[in-house]
């Protein structure tokens, strides 16, 4: 293990107490999504999403590590490449604890800015639309899926979970940083507005997902984990569609049936192209 140079010439400012304001400020922002809206910032946790954020040019307003994070190589090196474009600030393990947006720390963290709501713009490629999808993790994990499956953007109807909250931020492992993202918007306006065939899983009137001709611009239509998509919404689909199970089981977790269906469109993608 290497000695940090940091702690040693102690080069940053060492923060102890709970009591300091930006600890405050940093503790509401990692747990308050009211203090992360009003703030418009919120807080990107773990080396991976700072060397993403990084990778696309995402300005950080502070960065933050702690004693035990410091001692890591890849957290000393991402540090010594930040820190004269970027306030840092050395914490106490107990302090970082504290703050930290997680049970599991990672030992480094940063603030950014939130980006600027946009208009409501309908896609032109294949998408993802969610309603209420409430779950964190499910959020963010439907988010990686989507940009490794080649789909990058997202639409979003209210009582979704916070996309820039920094459990689903951390779930999504930097795909935020690569997506066109839509929040709060009326679903149904963006589905009859697309140009292109809109699909929704479910069981009634179903077609096999692998009967279907997916090469063609796809918007995917998915609903909350208890209660699905609303009938106001599934009656908008162009075709409602099943995913082939074995017997005995009812269904899956959105953010498998999400895996299932992006990469059955990927791989008709492929073999179209090869």
């Amino acid at each position: 293990m290497r000695t940090s140079k940091y702690l040693k010439d102690n080069v940053m400012k060492t923060i102890s107490s709970r009591q300091n304001p930006t600890i405050k400020q940093l503790h509401q922002l990692a747990h308050s999504a009211s203090e992360r809206r009003k703030q418009q910032q919120t807080v990107l946790d773990g080396i991976h999403l700072l060397q993403g954020a990084l990778q696309h040019g995402i300005a950080l307003e502070l960065v933050c590590v702690s004693e035990q994070g410091l001692q890591h190589p890849e957290i000393q090196d991402l540090i010594a490449r930040v820190e004269a474009e970027y306030p840092c600030l050395l914490l106490t393990d107990s302090v970082f604890d504290y703050i930290s947006p997680t049970d599991s720390p990672a030992g480094v963290l940063a603030v950014i800015n939130m980006p600027t709501p946009t208009e409501m713009s309908v896609p032109t490629r294949s998408c993802i639309l969610l309603e209420s999808v409430q779950d964190a993790g499910n959020l963010g994990t439907i988010m990686r899926t989507a940009v490794a499956a080649g789909i990058n953007d997202l639409v979003l109807s209210t009582g979704c979970a916070s996309v820039w909250s920094p459990r689903v931020l951390r779930a999504g492992m930097g795909a935020h940083f690569v997506m066109r993202i839509q929040e709060k918007s009326d679903l149904s306006q963006v589905i009859q507005a697309y140009n292109g065939q809109v699909l929704a899983t479910g069981l009634e009137l179903a077609q096999s997902l692998y009967d279907l001709d997916l090469t063609q611009p796809t918007a995917w239509l998915f609903g909350n984990e208890g209660q699905g998509l609303s009938a106001s919404l599934l009656c908008l689909a162009h075709q409602r569609v099943i995913i082939p199970m074995a017997d005995g089981i009812e269904s899956l977790n959105v953010g498998a049936a999400v895996a299932v269906c992006l990469f059955e469109q990927r791989r008709q993608l492929l073999h179209l192209s090869a």
